[in-house]
């Protein structure tokens, strides 16, 4: 899920950004918590070469001779990928059985109107996996290195996730892609998640990008939306065409936050953070 400016994607593990949000106490006595942000001494600071070996050890790392690097099926990355796609498809399986067995489920707050079950998905790291971009550009996001990557490289699926989606689909779920990639490109992205197999509509209808320069007018902060404001004001704005989000994927808690969705599920992601 990139955003344009590189001051609002924070490149820290996972583990780091949970313990500074929460205060949980990971690093030992003394760390940074969300009280106290800002760390007293170097103590308090996880070192950030052991931080991306770890990053690489949880994906199975495995390098090709021309330096590609690529996540393992095998690795915790991979299982825990799969035991969260395992749930979803558990809760699906009944939330979609019951549109199917009513022929058209009525929801509160739609009017009364029969309402068909949706899906929503983020792009990166949800759908899409970034983890040969982030090494190729040593965890350091630009517009400009993305621009380059996604014009010339496919990312893979997310391990199962296309499977999970097309399923989804066949089941009745209307599926929507909700990324904070920039509308300029949009073509790069439609390409991509169409050769690593998403065969579902990829229309504009579909898939929504963030359009700065023309944002739309059912988001009140315009182009200044923060990445809950677009991303829940967007759902809000799928759900008012009739549908009813049965479940929401991301994997960034942003992603989730601000209603407009019956269920969450966070993909994880221990490269990078957006609030």
């Amino acid at each position: 899920m990139p955003l344009p400016a590189l001051s609002r994607r924070t490149r820290l593990g996972a583990a780091v950004v949970t313990a500074l949000v929460a205060g949980t106490a990971v690093f030992g006595i003394g760390q940074a918590t969300a009280e106290h942000s800002v760390p007293r001494t170097d103590k308090e600071i996880p070192n950030l070469t052991l931080v991306q070996d770890q990053i690489k050890a949880y994906y199975g790392d495995k390098v090709t001779a021309d330096g590609e690097h690529y996540a393992s099926p095998d690795s915790n990355y991979g299982r825990q990928v799969r035991d969260i796609e395992a749930k979803a498809r558990t809760y699906l399986t009944k939330a979609l059985a019951k549109y199917r067995a009513q022929s058209g489920a009525h929801k509160p707050g739609h009017g009364g109107k029969p309402v068909k079950p949706a899906i929503v998905l983020d792009m990166d790291d949800t759908t899409l996996l970034t983890y040969n971009y982030e090494l190729q550009v040593g965890f350091h996001f630009t517009e400009a290195s993305q621009d380059k990557y996604l014009a010339t490289k496919d990312m893979d699926a997310v391990f199962g996730m296309d499977r999970l989606v097309n399923w989804a689909h066949d089941k009745g779920a209307e599926v929507f892609f909700l990324t904070g990639r920039k509308e300029a490109q949009r073509a790069w992205s439609v390409r991509n998640l169409k050769n690593v197999g998403y065969y579902v509509p990829l229309d504009r209808k579909h898939v929504y990008l963030k359009d700065k320069e023309h944002p739309p007018a059912y988001l009140p902060c315009g182009a200044t939306c923060s990445t809950i404001g677009f991303k829940s004001g967007t759902r809000k704005h799928i759900e008012s065409l009739g549908y009813d989000i049965v479940a929401n994927f991301g994997d960034q808690y942003s992603d989730l936050q601000g209603g407009a969705g019956d269920r969450t599920f966070k993909m994880p992601n221990p490269m990078y953070y957006l609030p």
